[in-house]
């Protein structure tokens, strides 16, 4: 119901927020930014009230985006995951809205930043990277935009580097076999993973020599 606002009190916990009494009792909170634009006396009507629920949804709606973009770069899937169970879809699809027109969520950025990422940390496969941006909503012409000039090889023999130092003093037929389930596993092809286990029985020597 609509009613005379009798109140605007900051929150203890909040400071940046304020809580709105209508006719001395709480009705409802809001950012301090649009609490400013009230004043006690005020008369409230229903769609007025309505009108200052949503906006203060979507920014708080807003700041939840932020702060899972404050860790890593995020897919619009991933956000509208976040955000639509809590806020609905109206209010996640303005919040994108304007993470998009600010550039802050791109698909496409999302995709190369995921690709690179891997690469430096936790290399897998073109396989494996396909079917993890799919989970994450991106669509097929971003993805394969990405991985272009994505570079599986060498990807994989960082992966190898990796493992070597895990499986150092294995025998050779273990370590071998150990080293091949690894780079299958993060979805190297057969082909490349044969030539890097090559690679390594050369770099050894021969296959009965020690390895790394």
């Amino acid at each position: 119901m609509g009613g005379q606002i009798t109140a605007l009190r900051i929150q203890r916990r909040n400071r940046q927020r304020v809580n709105v009494y209508l006719d001395g009792r709480f009705a409802f909170g809001l950012t301090a930014m649009e609490a400013a634009r009230l004043r006690v006396g005020q008369f409230l009507s229903d769609e007025d009230i309505a009108r200052l629920r949503q906006r203060d949804a979507a920014e708080r709606a807003a700041e939840q985006a932020l702060d899972l973009l404050s860790y890593r770069p995020r897919s619009e899937a991933e956000i509208r995951e976040r955000l639509s169970d809590r806020y609905g879809a109206e209010t996640t699809g303005e919040v994108l809205e304007r993470l998009r027109r600010t550039g802050l969520v791109d698909d496409r950025e999302f995709a190369h930043y995921w690709v690179q990422n891997r690469f430096q940390h936790n290399p897998r496969g073109v396989v494996v990277l396909r079917q993890e941006l799919r989970r994450k909503g991106v669509d097929d012409s971003a993805i394969e935009e990405a991985l272009a000039d994505y570079d599986e090889e060498a990807a994989a023999i960082r992966a190898a580097e990796t493992a070597c130092r895990k499986l150092r003093g294995l025998a050779p037929d273990t370590f071998r076999r150990r080293l091949t389930d690894y780079l299958l596993r993060r979805g190297f092809p057969y082909g490349i993973v044969q030539s890097i286990i090559q690679q390594f029985q050369t770099a050894a020597g021969s296959e009965d020599s020690a390895w790394l």
